[in-house]
């Protein structure tokens, strides 16, 4: 049998056998209290409570957003003064001055820099320009000179080197950059389309019959009639006129 954990194995040193009058042996039924464990000390202090942690504080949004652009500020006042101060300058406000200066100057060079690109542009658009109405201009002379050489000449109210342009100009309307022999090809078709431009001449349309009556003495229609040769001495129809009148004539 197990012997209790209560119980020491170790007996006191002054001990009569009146303490213990019967023996006690490893299985002897006979136990002796011996007198317990020594009290418990003093328990150790608990630790002291720990304060709590202040209570939580809630911020709007509109209380974050203000000490947010509170710190940037704070954090790009203290950048800027260090960088006034890395660069020679004293304050921030003059390292601003100093700044505003060469960037005007910058500005005053860049506007002046595009003056001149907006000339040089200008004066480059003006000689396309007068490139183009040059090449224009030559262009009208090759065809005028075309037709001309085939014979179409203005001649008083009838413009035929005018219509003639006008036929050729449509003619080579697909080709602005033909050379001298599609010119002269295309003159050649407009003269053998229209001859009259050319000055070739057409069967003239038969004249229209008059209606005005033959006039007497046979002369034709319209003109003035024949003069009649005069029959008898001179004066006899002056006498005979005055005869019928009543005069008598003279002996």
């Amino acid at each position: 049998m197990r012997r209790p954990a209560l119980h020491r194995t170790r007996r006191p040193a002054a001990s009569s056998a009146w303490a213990h009058p019967y023996p006690a042996g490893l299985f002897s039924p006979v136990f002796y209290n011996d007198g317990g464990d020594p009290p418990a000390g003093d328990p150790a202090p608990a630790d002291p409570p720990k304060p709590a942690p202040p209570a939580q504080r809630t911020f709007t949004q509109a209380e974050v957003e203000a000490l947010a652009a509170k710190e940037k500020a704070q954090g790009k006042r203290s950048a800027a003064k260090e960088f006034a101060e890395k660069h020679g300058f004293t304050t921030i406000e003059d390292a601003e001055t100093f700044i505003a200066a060469a960037r005007k100057a910058q500005d005053d060079a860049l506007s002046e820099q595009e003056k001149q690109a907006r000339q040089v542009a200008e004066e480059r658009r003006t000689i396309e320009a007068d490139k183009a109405a040059l090449a224009a201009e030559r262009r009208t002379v090759r065809l005028e000179q075309s037709l001309t050489r085939l014979g179409a000449i203005d001649t008083g109210d009838t413009p035929n080197l005018q219509d003639a342009m006008a036929l050729l100009e449509r003619e080579l309307r697909a080709t602005p950059d033909a050379d001298a022999d599609a010119i002269t090809e295309a003159a050649e078709r407009i003269k053998a389309r229209r001859p009259a431009f050319f000055g070739v001449p057409t069967p003239a349309d038969p004249a229209p019959a008059s209606q005005l009556p033959p006039a007497p003495g046979g002369a034709p229609a319209g003109g003035a009639p024949a003069r009649q040769t005069p029959t008898g001495k001179p004066g006899d129809r002056g006498r005979e006129m005055a005869r019928l009148r009543g005069h008598k004539p003279a002996a």
